[in-house]
């Protein structure tokens, strides 16, 4: 493919590359987000480490633990292209829905009389449906926005240099060895901008590892680590924070009517949360993600191999004025968002009286138009950047060239529209069968039925959590099928709503990087597959999962901790409930 833009006369031995471009041996033609950089050849002595494998295979014996990631990495590529197997899981799911549509279940949910039935979805009727609904599943699937909207805007940064630039900047900054956790730490802090990690950090942290030497891989399991994997732990209140507390005040009030739910009632945890993945992230990825890697083939077009740059004076400037953009246009939101009666703030119902926090971060009716603008915002604070670093720079003639960005970001989306298509079908068709709320119900009723310890039971919880996060991967949208369950049951175990809350989001976090029926984890796919082309979901399940496995275990040790201890949650947020007396008996 052509490069974004070619060389500048100022920079007869730089090349601007195209960072989307992707080898025909791959099983797609699509091209990867990811920076734009104007860059001479790396130090022959940083790309020594993936260069040298080529020549000369790891000598070292491959021990145990290695060998089983490497037969999982062999089974998993035996897999068919990830837009099939949504494809397969549509007929699988309807299948057994016109097997199981005639069995009477006795499950019910809570608060529910009727049992829990499974839809036949080979009905013509539900046929019918499903074909009338298929544009709107498909473009109301709610990754598929997030994604195009904050690509825009990263494509005018990224075609515009300021990205490299800065993440140039950041390197001579920061010491090699400590490369690993910050490389964590922003992917961790990155959930307060929505979904943004997963279209941004991921693919500069491959960047920034090339550039330092590294594994390019490693980077990029570092930064999924962090952005996925640790999705709860945010020493930053986000978004996530008012909206599960949201799903959990109704299901409390199915025990006690009078009983909210605090949005900080984690924040403690999930702040103490942010230094554990960090650390384990740091550990994992140095001492065993990395020497893993050795035998990994960085084979991608040393020509296109994204660079970081080496900057001119005018790259320092336009830079530097760029921050100073995000600064302006950071100010200005909080400004806005402040000052008293602003239109970004949620208008509480007559009679109520919200805390500030509350009003600028309410997600369920009525809503903060801040929160509902976060993807929007995510567009403008790389725009706005992107263009003072642009013409600044000289690297933008007219606003033709930001367009140009814009339109090359686009086009690296091609395959992952594809994705996104069958796997809103799929996870339609999963929703409307009711197979969801069954499996729910039939693990919730098992945990109460064999009367285990409160530990176990919470353990219990985070098991489940983590397992049903393997095929429905949105978190809001499986603790809208599971608080009502599991909540008002541990309420009467005298267990509170904030606890079961914290004990979800464990399970619901450490399983993300492990499952293709994530939607983001087919973009990490194609991601990897810009330095090693062979890449396929089994070498990316391999790579992650051993964080997986250590994220579920330490995070909900570190939670039994927390608990023994007796240190608060968050703010409200205790482990024990008492009935008031407005609950229910």
């Amino acid at each position: 493919m052509s490069p974004l833009l070619e060389s500048t006369p100022k920079r007869q031995s730089a090349r601007r590359v195209d960072p989307f471009a992707r080898s025909n041996r791959t099983a797609t033609s699509a091209r990867l987000p990811g920076c734009v950089e104007t860059v001479p050849e790396p130090h022959e002595s940083e790309l020594q480490m993936t260069t040298a494998t080529a020549r000369n295979p790891d000598p070292k014996p491959r021990g145990p633990v290695m060998a089983f990631l490497d037969f999982i990495e062999w089974l998993g590529n035996k897999l068919p292209d990830p837009a099939v197997l949504f494809v397969l899981g549509i007929l699988i799911i309807w299948t057994m829905s016109a097997a199981c549509s005639s069995i009477a279940f006795t499950e019910t949910l809570p608060g529910k009389t009727e049992p829990i039935r499974i839809v036949n979805m080979l009905t013509l009727e539900k046929l019918a449906e499903f074909l009338s609904t298929m544009t709107e599943s498909f473009v109301g699937f709610h990754p598929l926005g997030v994604v195009l909207v904050a690509m825009l805007g990263v494509g005018v940064a990224d075609h515009s240099g300021f990205i490299s630039a800065l993440l140039k900047t950041m390197l001579t900054f920061t010491p090699k060895f400590l490369l690993t956790p910050m490389v964590v730490l922003v992917a961790v802090v990155s959930h307060t901008a929505a979904d943004a990690g997963y279209v941004v950090v991921i693919p500069l942290a491959g960047i920034i590892f090339y550039a330092a030497g590294r594994h390019p891989l490693a980077g990029i399991a570092a930064a999924f680590a962090g952005v996925s994997g640790g999705f709860s732990a945010n020493f930053i209140p986000s978004g996530l924070d008012p909206l599960l507390a949201g799903l959990t005040t109704p299901a409390a009030q199915l025990v006690d009517p009078a009983y909210i739910v605090n949005p900080l009632c984690n924040w403690y945890f999930t702040s103490a949360s942010t230094l554990l993945i960090v650390l384990l992230g740091w550990l994992l990825t140095d001492f065993v993600i990395e020497p893993k890697l050795r035998s990994s083939v960085v084979d991608g077009d040393p020509e296109t191999m994204p660079k970081l740059p080496e900057l001119t004076r005018r790259d320092n400037l336009g830079m530097i004025s760029a921050v100073a953009s995000i600064a302006v246009c950071g100010g200005l939101l909080a400004w806005w968002a402040l000052m008293p009666g602003s239109s970004l703030q949620a208008t509480p119902p007559e009679g109520e009286t919200w805390e500030l926090y509350r009003r600028l971060t309410s997600l369920r009716p009525p809503a903060a138009k801040l929160m509902a603008s976060i993807v929007p915002l995510i567009f403008i604070f790389f725009l706005i950047p992107g263009l003072v670093h642009g013409f600044i720079s000289g690297t933008f003639k007219s606003h033709r060239d930001a367009i140009k960005g814009m339109s090359k970001a686009m086009e690296s989306m091609g395959y992952y529209l594809v994705l996104v298509f069958f796997a809103a079908l799929f996870i339609s068709s999963f929703s409307q069968s009711g197979f969801g709320a069954l499996l729910a119900v039939k693990g919730a009723n098992f945990l109460k039925s064999i009367d285990a310890p409160p530990a176990v039971t919470i353990a219990g919880i985070i098991l489940l959590s983590a397992t049903i996060n393997l095929l429905v991967g949105s978190a809001s949208a499986k603790w809208a099928m599971l608080s009502p369950i599991f909540v008002p049951m541990l309420m009467i175990l005298g267990i509170s709503p904030e606890f079961t809350q914290a004990a979800y989001r464990v399970g619901d976090s450490t399983t993300n990087i492990i499952t293709p029926m994530m939607p983001y984890f087919p973009l990490v796919v194609v991601f990897c597959q810009r330095y090693v082309k062979s890449t396929g979901i089994g070498t990316v399940t391999s790579i992650m999962l051993p964080y997986s496995i250590t994220f579920l275990v330490l995070w909900s040790a570190f939670l039994f901790l927390y608990w023994q201890l007796g240190v608060p949650l968050g703010i409200q947020g205790g482990y024990e409930y008492a009935p008031t007396a407005a609950a229910s008996p």
